[in-house]
C-alpha cells in the first residue's frame, strides 16, 4: 500500500470516526461546502508558492502546499464517494496517450 492508498483509507476511516478534535471528521461534518473551500484555498496558496520560489530554489513552502491540496482533494473524494483507484485509472488511461496536445484553432479576425 502506498501513502496515498493508506492517507485515503485514514480519510475514509475518519468520516465514519467520532474521533475528538478530528480535523478530517470536522470537514465531512461541515459539508461540501467547507471541503470546496479549503480545495480552493489550497490550490490558491500551491499557486503562491510556486510563483514565490524560483526555479532550483528551496521547495519547502511548495511541496507543502502541494500536499495540503492533495489531503484535501483526497477528502473531497471521500465524500463523494469517488474511490482513489477511479482517479487512478484515469490517470492510467491519460499516460498511454501520446502526441494529444490539441490543435489551436486559427480564428480570422477580418470574418
Amino acid at each position: 500500500m502506498n501513502v496515498y492508498e493508506e492517507l485515503y483509507d485514514t480519510i475514509l476511516s475518519r468520516r465514519s470516526d467520532n474521533a475528538e478534535g478530528s480535523y478530517t471528521k470536522y470537514l465531512f461534518d461541515k459539508g461540501l461546502d467547507k471541503i470546496l473551500k479549503k480545495v480552493g484555498e489550497e490550490c490558491s496558496e500551491t499557486i503562491i508558492a510556486a510563483k514565490n520560489s524560483e526555479h532550483g530554489a528551496d521547495n519547502t513552502e511548495l511541496k507543502n502546499e502541494i500536499a495540503d491540496l492533495l489531503y484535501h482533494l483526497f477528502v473531497l473524494c471521500a465524500e463523494r464517494d469517488l474511490p482513489l483507484t477511479e482517479v487512478e485509472d484515469v490517470l492510467a488511461e491519460r499516460a498511454k496517450k501520446t502526441g494529444n496536445l490539441k490543435q489551436m484553432k486559427t480564428v480570422d479576425k477580418n470574418t
